[in-house]
């Protein structure tokens, strides 16, 4: 797991959890290359010094981002996933409905975790660094076998079709995760609003997984044997 920052002497209890709040924030608003430490200082009222003690450049601090969106998607999610004496099909409902509710709840951290690591960082770090975003991947892949695991566990029970656990969770994240281009909280929005939109996207989601529907013959073709070998 990557090390966390060490709190430096003085400073306020939650400084990096607001550092990593405004962060995101910052990371969001603009591109990742736009996005410079002097301004999330300016937005947390102290010095770009002040956040180099704690994250040694803009890579660190975006990587230290992603890893706390995942970190608080797993402390949500897994719990569900190993819920004993439930069907796996149920699980994988609830696991849905979580990550949704993960993604209007922590929406800046979601959306750069949407955004991806690689399409920022590859090929412009260090060994050190490298190894720091490396840890921070195998977390997010230890998120994705979670689902995994409980769509091969529903499939196996015949709680779903024949299909394959890992194709069937990539459209899974693709419509939960498109939350974050649309998704903005209205004046007014309830956290009832809210428990309602997770509720239709993990419908929807689960809908999709119990292939009810079937195409006319000759509608569409069938996807590629080794299709799934190429995730």
């Amino acid at each position: 797991m990557p090390h966390a920052p060490i709190p430096r002497p003085g400073d306020p209890p939650d400084r990096v959890a607001e550092i990593l709040d405004a962060a995101a924030e910052a990371f969001t608003q603009q591109t990742y290359d736009a996005t410079t430490l002097d301004q999330i200082g300016d937005a947390l009222g102290v010095t770009k010094g002040s956040i180099y003690h704690h994250y040694r450049s803009k890579a660190h601090l975006f990587t230290a981002v992603y890893q706390r969106a995942l970190e608080m998607n797993i402390a949500t999610v897994e719990p569900i996933a190993r819920q004993p004496g439930v069907r796996a099909i149920d699980r994988l409902y609830r696991m849905a409905y979580a990550h949704a509710m993960q993604v209007m709840k922590h929406l800046s951290y979601q959306r750069v975790a949407v955004q991806g690591l690689e399409s920022h960082l590859m090929g412009r770090v260090n060994e050190e660094q490298r190894a720091r975003l490396d840890e921070v991947i195998s977390l997010r892949d230890h998120y994705e076998e979670l689902f995994v695991n409980v769509l091969t566990q529903a499939i196996e029970a015949g709680e779903l079709p024949r299909q394959h656990p890992r194709l069937a969770a990539k459209p899974l994240f693709g419509a939960i995760n498109w939350t974050t281009m649309w998704y903005q909280p209205r004046p007014g929005e309830t956290a009832a609003d809210r428990e309602r939109l997770a509720t239709h996207l993990a419908r929807f989601v689960l809908s999709g997984l119990t292939q009810a529907y079937q195409p006319e013959a000759g509608a569409s073709e069938d996807a590629p044997a080794d299709a799934a070998h190429r995730l």
